[in-house]
């Protein structure tokens, strides 16, 4: 048997911002668009991966889920990680671009990771090979 991640989620506070953010600014590519009464089924996958890992942009309208994202937010831990091929040169581009970070980049041990808030409510980490 083999098993493999097919979907994963990122809970915001807005979703046509949130697709704004993550196809506009990151180069994700739109996927699944299904409106769902007041909400949508939306996800977003990777460029060069249109069959690859879903992220869905789900809506925090949960208690729950304000309150967890609202708790890693405040501890500064990322509800996602990004896999990127230099997160130097990303940062750059992405700081003078206005996305913000609460992380430069910093080694950590095989990797180098930078931590940027997605607008939505989250931060998210970017990690490239050191």
């Amino acid at each position: 048997m083999s098993i493999r991640i097919n979907l994963t989620s990122v809970f915001v506070d807005d979703q046509a911002k949130a697709l704004d953010f993550y196809t506009t600014r990151l180069g994700f590519l739109p996927k699944a668009d299904v409106p769902m009464g007041d909400f949508r089924w939306l996800t977003v996958v990777g460029p060069g991966e249109p069959d690859g890992t879903e992220l869905l942009l789900e809506p925090d309208q949960h208690p729950a889920a304000k309150a967890y994202a609202a708790a890693l937010v405040a501890d500064g831990i990322p509800a996602a990680s990004f896999a990127v091929d230099d997160v130097v040169r990303l940062h750059a581009e992405l700081s003078a671009a206005g996305v913000r970070f609460t992380q430069p980049p910093t080694p950590m041990g095989p990797v180098v990771t930078a931590v940027l808030d997605d607008t939505c409510g989250n931060l998210v980490q970017l990690a490239s090979p050191a």
